[in-house]
């Protein structure tokens, strides 16, 4: 992963993304046990693209330094790492509040743990509610914590729903 921090953070350096933080079933394990998965997936904050393909950039940049697409990612040593442009508000905050992580004496931006659970439940699926609830059980997030943010972004009945199918106490 140290080679995934130093390409995106020279990404960065150069201008290629505004901006990045890691995220999904990765960046959980920073604050849950560890999880299986597959790939790194990275939000990246970039500006307008010229053309069509907004991730060629991103693209270019890794092919001049080795890097080859395989499928819908680059392999970065043993990682293929999926770029995901921010695709909402929701995303586009989570980026610009990332925390700084050092792996291995090199620095490499997070999504936190509520921006984690919040994009979880936006998206809806049986794994990332799985996800919500392995953050809430590890105590790197509050119902609190989430419900706020959650209002925040319009997801207020997305919580809610949550809530009663997984949390309320049931008799």
């Amino acid at each position: 992963m140290k080679e995934v921090a130093e390409l995106l953070n020279g990404m960065r350096e150069s201008g290629v993304v505004e901006d990045y933080a890691l995220f999904g079933a990765a960046a959980q394990m920073r604050y849950t046990e560890a999880v299986a998965t597959l790939d790194a997936d990275v939000l990246v904050a970039m500006s307008p693209p010229a053309g069509l393909d907004v991730l060629e950039p991103i693209y270019a940049y890794c092919r001049h330094r080795g890097y080859t697409p395989e499928g819908e990612a680059v392999r970065v040593g043993a990682w293929p790492v999926q770029f995901i442009p921010v695709f909402s508000p929701l995303t586009k905050e989570a980026v610009g509040r990332a925390d700084t992580a050092d792996f291995d004496g090199v620095p490499f931006r997070v999504v936190t743990a509520v921006y984690l659970a919040v994009i979880a439940l936006s998206v809806g699926r049986a794994k990332d509610f799985a996800r919500v609830l392995a953050l809430l059980e590890s105590g790197a997030v509050t119902r609190d914590d989430i419900g706020a943010l959650a209002a925040r972004h319009g997801l207020a009945d997305a919580w809610s729903r949550f809530s009663r199918r997984f949390l309320d106490d049931k008799p």
